[in-house]
């Protein structure tokens, strides 16, 4: 089944993307909540029209994700986390941590956006932030064992 999105679907695609998906995901999901049309002729029409006019926004959007990568560059984020006697920590590093650190330091970024390695004991991994569909930046994160 074709459908257009009508929002960015991570694992999907993009807003505007048309897309093949199966036949109850698009009827029983996509399409009540709101989130994809059919793709007819009509409304492929009317997506094109909507993506012509929305093409100059779209590219200050791109330089302005393409901006936010630049100022974050090589930025290496600390994450403090209780940690057991043989280094493993206890819980996860989850994607909120992340974007509440890069807020600390200035960086107001959906934790949506944020795709963290899966990470076991301390050390020095790494973060993808998503900040448009073609500026993907990645970020180190440093976890450290918290200080009682």
């Amino acid at each position: 089944m074709e459908i257009i999105l009508l929002t960015d679907i991570a694992g999907v695609g993009y807003k505007n993307d048309i897309v093949t998906v199966k036949a109850g995901y698009g009827r029983n999901y996509l399409i009540p909540q709101g989130f994809a049309l059919l793709a007819n002729e009509s409304n492929r029409k009317i997506v094109a029209e909507n993506v012509r006019q929305a093409a100059h926004k779209a590219e200050k959007l791109k330089k302005d994700a393409e901006d936010i990568a630049t100022a974050i560059g090589d930025l290496v984020i600390d994450i403090k986390t209780v940690v057991g006697e043989s280094g493993r920590i206890f819980g996860r590093v989850t994607n909120t941590q992340v974007a509440d650190s890069l807020k600390a330091k200035g960086f107001d970024i959906d934790r949506k956006k944020i795709t963290v390695d899966d990470v076991k004991s301390i050390g020095s991994y790494s973060a993808l932030i998503d900040l448009h569909k073609e500026v993907k930046h990645k970020v180190t994160l440093n976890v450290v064992a918290a200080e009682d």
